[in-house]
């Protein structure tokens, strides 16, 4: 048995996403109306989850949609919701790159130098370029240029999923690479700090700054990331943070498409 109050919130959150659902037979001649409710069904998701757990007993809400971790929220994937609010623009997409299984990382690694590192597959080749039709194809906006950290496996992804011309190397991002190395706390510190200044920079409304780069270690920076898999970050300005909205493999970004 359910109370009152808890009855009304949920007719109130049935009421929201059916206006949701009649909204959607005329986004083609709204599209701005369309993504703002799409945002509003997102967090409405998110409450009915909520719901779920105060009607059954549980102590915990499904996290389904999101769940806390530390100061961030996180996903188990891509969701229609999340993919209208992508649409709009305004988040960090920072992916780590392809399969790379060719070669390895050589004491002496130069950037260079690709034979001194571990490069792409051909099934990594594949990943990057499905990634870059992923992005276009469902729409989302891109910044350009598409930042890349300067190992040859990075560059060659983010070239194989967006051009040549269209893609930036930025040496910082060499710096998430060592977090793998054994480096002193201080030394690791400094690179998070950094980190956290880049992602609080809020990209321009309207587009996503795309990063392609390295996975970190497990319970470090935004964790560890699965070839090809995309970070979603929501910056909140210069000195306010940033928050992981969703984490995304390349599996669930393409089956969007489907």
């Amino acid at each position: 048995m359910i109370n009152q109050s808890l009855e009304q919130m949920i007719l109130y959150h049935l009421a929201q996403a059916e206006y949701f659902e009649r909204l959607k037979m005329t986004y083609l001649n709204n599209h701005g109306l369309f993504y703002q409710y799409g945002e509003q069904q997102f967090y409405n998701n998110a409450l009915a989850n909520r719901y779920k757990a105060m009607i059954t007993g549980s102590t915990r809400p499904d996290t389904t949609v999101f769940g806390t971790v530390g100061n961030t929220k996180q996903t188990g994937s891509i969701n229609k919701p999340l993919l209208h609010l992508l649409r709009k623009g305004g988040y960090i997409l920072y992916a780590k790159h392809g399969e790379a299984t060719v070669g390895e990382d050589q004491a002496y690694l130069n950037f260079q130098y690709c034979s001194t590192q571990r490069n792409l597959s051909e099934a990594g080749r594949r990943q990057a370029i499905t990634y870059g039709e992923a992005l276009r194809r469902l729409y989302i906006p891109v910044e350009y240029p598409v930042l890349a950290s300067p190992l040859c496996r990075t560059k060659e992804t983010a070239e194989l999923a967006f051009g040549k011309d269209n893609v930036q190397v930025d040496p910082f991002w060499a710096e998430i690479y060592k977090l793998s190395g054994n480096l002193s706390a201080a030394e690791q510190e400094r690179i998070l700090n950094a980190l956290r200044s880049v992602l609080e920079i809020q990209p321009p409304r309207g587009n996503n700054k795309v990063i392609i780069a390295h996975s970190f270690p497990k319970a470090i920076g935004l964790g560890q990331i699965p070839d090809m898999g995309t970070v979603v970050v929501k910056s909140h300005g210069q000195g306010k943070g940033y928050e992981v909205v969703a984490q995304v493999s390349l599996a669930e970004l393409t089956s969007l498409l489907e």
